[in-house]
């Protein structure tokens, strides 16, 4: 360890605690550890469990407990994604102007943990860690060669000119208006990045330059030289250092982490029936400003958890059914719909914007957008009163895409023969043969008047806006969406919060996350033979599980995975709902 780098930064934190009037012998340090990735909300069983999962809101709530003088975050293999990192920033920042330094402590130096750390007070780096910031990188895969060698023929359609959601199935490379699209989307992403860094960090847009150059396979010491890294020192070493240099220091570490889960005591056979009469019930007992989660791809019917190759669904029927409790519940002040969703289902997107739209009318709907409110999660957002997003938050894709796989060709090299047989009008358009041009305009027509809808839904939600600058499958990043009249303010959910309960005039209040806890006979119902009820199909089967299939599949392809079940998610919702507002596309950046 460097004695003299040790000892500079112990007498850094020994002025910043002694600055907020703190005697050295009298610290109080807190500790929010991040290990892997923050989910949106707590999980519908984790009452069941000890010590419920962190979640972004915990880690955000953590950091704005002002009876601490100096905060520091722990990033274990941190895996978050740049909004949440933007809302930990932002969080960050609060804490800051309230008069509490925040330090960020790591033992690897990405992307991730740089960014993060250009917000805090000090980046401290576990001495000779790697460095790497490879910029800004991501891929798309065009399935049209493949889907051709294997006999499939993709039968799209779309309505929307910078959509693109069927390029991936139909063509071998982007068209000039989707590149226009992905390309523009990127460059923001980028530009925020390194406006990120520069703000934080101190940096010229030439000094970013020469760091960006010069943190690939680097380390620690080099990320000082460059100016990313304030700090690096033996890590295991740091709380001593701090205590020999600031006296006593009264230390909170968990903090940010899940609490109040059940405790089992497996000695006790009564137990289980212990915990069966459990009520996981999220009833509020106060004034209560509701979080509602739109986290992943939109489906008709019920929500479903972890799903199709490890990802989840969110169900029109689930939405619909907690948005009328929440409207007849008096306890519940107002509702903030958080949306992470790239679409989906036109049907389940329209229900569910009917729903924001009933909630409106009994008390105030605000809308935060986390990572992406794309096609069918823009169309939701619309519903609400009031539109946040972070800055790195991808808005838009106001478009339509529907069609199917034809697997005639497939069956016909397998030598398999097909027999249809249809009965009514149209039968046979979702059958194994792919569309002619008469079918093919047939849905053109059923899907512009989806098209039609949508951008009615966004003109009504959104007044004044100009269809002509953001229509058409177009993708925004924050920023531009404010100045396009997309969205009404960057913010993060904490700040969405405020916004409501502000507007409330509410002094105090609870908040709560929907959908709640599911209970324990909701656990046994579900993992019940599917003879018992009523057998899943089409893409609620597939949905239902699979995640085992996933975690192989993605350890064989590696980071072209997000992208590639993005893909086969898309694939096989249609088979239920044709007739898509899902904008088809990961932006995997690493």
């Amino acid at each position: 360890m460097n004695a003299s780098r040790t000892k500079w930064i112990i007498g850094m934190a020994a002025a910043l605690v002694c600055g907020a009037g703190v005697a050295q012998s009298d610290a109080r340090v807190g500790v929010v550890t991040i290990s892997g990735g923050l989910a949106e909300r707590p999980g519908p069983f984790d009452w069941l469990t000890g010590k419920p999962a962190a979640t972004l809101r915990s880690v955000t709530e953590a950091l704005d407990d002002d009876s601490f003088d100096v905060m520091v975050i722990r990033l274990e293999d941190a895996a978050l994604s740049r909004t949440q990192i933007e809302e930990i920033g932002d969080a960050m920042g609060d804490a800051q102007d309230a008069g509490t330094p925040v330090y960020v402590v790591t033992d690897r130096l990405g992307t991730g943990e740089v960014l993060l750390g250009a917000y805090a007070d000090r980046l401290i780096a576990q001495d000779g860690t790697g460095l790497m910031i490879p910029g800004m990188y991501m891929e798309e895969l065009y399935l049209r060669d493949a889907l051709e060698w294997l006999g499939i023929e993709p039968s799209f359609v779309q309505v929307g000119a910078y959509k693109g959601a069927d390029e991936a199935f139909n063509r071998s490379e982007p068209t000039a208006p989707w590149e226009e699209n992905i390309s523009g989307l990127l460059d923001s992403l980028y530009g925020t990045m390194r406006d990120q860094l520069m703000d934080g960090r101190g940096l010229t847009d030439g000094e970013l330059d020469d760091a960006l150059e010069r943190a690939w396979l680097a380390d620690a010491d080099d990320g000082i030289e460059i100016g990313l890294v304030d700090e690096a020192l033996d890590l295991n070493e740091l709380a001593s250092a701090m205590e020999d240099e600031l006296g006593d220091i009264s230390w909170t570490t968990g903090l940010g982490s899940g609490s109040g889960g059940l405790q089992f005591d497996s000695s006790n056979p009564f137990a289980l029936f212990t915990m069966l009469s459990q009520d996981p019930s999220n009833d509020p007992s106060g004034p209560t400003i509701a979080v509602l989660h739109v986290n992943g791809p939109i489906v008709d019917g019920d929500s479903v958890e972890g799903g199709l190759f490890g990802s989840s669904s969110v169900g029109s029927r689930t939405i619909r059914r907690v948005a009328g409790e929440l409207a007849d519940d008096e306890m519940i002040k107002g509702v903030v719909v958080r949306i992470d969703s790239p679409g989906g289902s036109a049907t389940a997107s329209e229900v569910i914007w009917q729903s924001l739209r009933s909630l409106a009318e009994e008390k105030p709907v605000y809308v935060s957008i986390g990572s992406m409110a794309a096609s069918g999660g823009y169309y939701i957002a619309v519903g609400g009163d009031r539109i946040y997003a972070n800055p790195s938050s991808v808005v838009g894709s106001i478009g339509v895409v529907g069609g199917k796989l034809a697997m005639q060709g497939l069956y016909d090299r397998m030598n398999i023969n097909v027999v249809g047989r249809a009965r009514g009008p149209r039968a046979a358009l979702f059958g194994s043969a792919p569309w002619d041009e008469a079918d093919k305009e047939f849905v053109r027509q059923r899907m512009t008047e989806t098209y039609e809808l949508f951008t009615g839904r966004v003109q009504e939600g959104r007044d004044g806006i100009d269809l002509d600058l953001v229509a058409e499958g177009r993708l925004f990043t924050g920023g531009d969406a404010v100045e396009l009249n997309m969205i009404d303010e960057v913010g993060s959910l904490d700040t969405t919060i405020e916004a409501l309960a502000a507007d409330l005039d509410l002094a105090s209040y609870d908040v709560l996350d929907y959908p709640g806890p599911q209970s324990l006979e909701d656990l046994f119902e579900q993992m019940l033979p599917a003879g018992v009820s009523a057998p899943s199909t089409g893409a609620r089967a597939m949905f239902s599980g699979a995640s085992v299939i996933g975690e192989t599949i993605e350890a064989m392809v590696g980071p072209a995975w997000p992208e590639l079940r993005q893909r086969i998610d898309a694939a096989v919702m249609l088979r239920d709902a044709p007739v898509q507002l899902m904008e088809h596309r990961v932006i995997h950046i690493r």
